[in-house]
């Protein structure tokens, strides 16, 4: 994997807004006060030679979905050498209580809030994940991480076991640290059965429905958590397909496509967006722009769509 690397201008622009702290590529942002939601900026790179955009996606810390929504026409194995490719780092952060670890299953995406800066201002950090695929889904409410392993042995649940077996791929009992263990080196445990926060050895499949449940990290990403993820965090597990929040007096609406056993019509995802603007003005009215809506329900790429005139 190519090192992370990030713009200077774009950085030293969001730092003068007070948004970005994190040389490496948006990964930490300083937390907006209450009432301003919209963190992060959108960038575009050009594909390297060789490069797939699922290597481009982990260099910026991005999953393999978000990034190929962001970018519906460029090949997923071979972009055009030299092709822009969008990268839609920029987030409405979720409607919840900021703190502890907030996962979010349609963006595929946990919010950690826990980390400050030097100078003692808080930060929300933010990483690509993967959830429980449509027939393991991952369970939606509060939990708290109850204990941390460092290279942890895997012991596959019987329902795994059963389904490995039926694949004609069985599974041992246990499987003992290394790099044919799929929680990597890092694992956080929830005080839910079986259910845990690690790392893997399949990082192509960051950031997509894939798991039995569980959710993944890149490595890189998880190695820098673990360390500051204290046990008893509480971690809130939340669907929120549609995001609204504002920046600077300015309305914004994200759309991420629902999980897959909730899939609406786009007459229903509109009505369920239009019920969430309506809701902001009533307590702060501003012009909207119907196309502007109706175009982020429709294209549902996960970005920030500015939605006031």
């Amino acid at each position: 994997m190519k090192a992370r690397t990030c713009r200077t201008t774009t950085t030293l622009v969001l730092v003068s807004l007070g948004l970005f702290v994190d040389p490496v590529c948006g990964r930490s942002f300083v937390l907006p006060p209450p009432g301003v939601e919209l963190v992060g900026t959108i960038e575009s790179v050009p594909a390297e030679p060789a490069e797939t955009l699922l290597d481009i996606a982990r260099r910026y810390d991005l999953g393999q979905e978000q990034i190929l929504r962001a970018n519906p026409k460029v090949d997923r194995w071979l972009p055009q050498p030299r092709a822009e490719v969008v990268l839609p780092s920029s987030y409405l952060l979720p409607r919840t209580p900021r703190e502890g670890i907030v996962l979010n299953l349609p963006e595929m995406r946990l919010y950690y809030y826990g980390r400050k800066d030097d100078s003692g201002k808080p930060l929300v950090v933010t990483h690509p994940v993967s959830v429980g695929r449509m027939d393991w889904t991952t369970p939606l409410g509060e939990a708290r991480i109850s204990r941390k392993a460092k290279d942890p042995a895997w012991y596959p649940p019987a329902s795994i076991r059963e389904e490995a077996n039926a694949r004609g791929e069985p599974l041992p009992e246990v499987v003992p640290a290394g790099p044919d263990n799929p929680l990597g080196r890092y694992a956080m445990y929830l005080n839910r059965s079986g259910y845990l926060i690690h790392s893997t050895n399949k990082p192509y499949g960051v950031g997509m429905r894939v798991t039995h449940g569980c959710i993944r990290m890149y490595p890189e990403d998880i190695e820098r958590l673990f360390p500051e993820v204290p046990v008893g965090t509480k971690v809130r597990i939340i669907n929120q397909p549609i995001k609204i929040g504002w920046f600077a007096d300015m309305l914004y609406l994200e759309v991420h496509p629902p999980l897959e056993e909730e899939a609406q019509d786009l007459a229903s995802r509109l009505d369920a967006a239009l019920d969430l603007v309506d809701a902001e003005l009533r307590e702060a009215p501003v012009q909207v722009s119907g196309r502007a809506i109706r175009q982020a329900v429709t294209e549902q790429k996960g970005i920030p769509v500015l939605i006031s005139r």
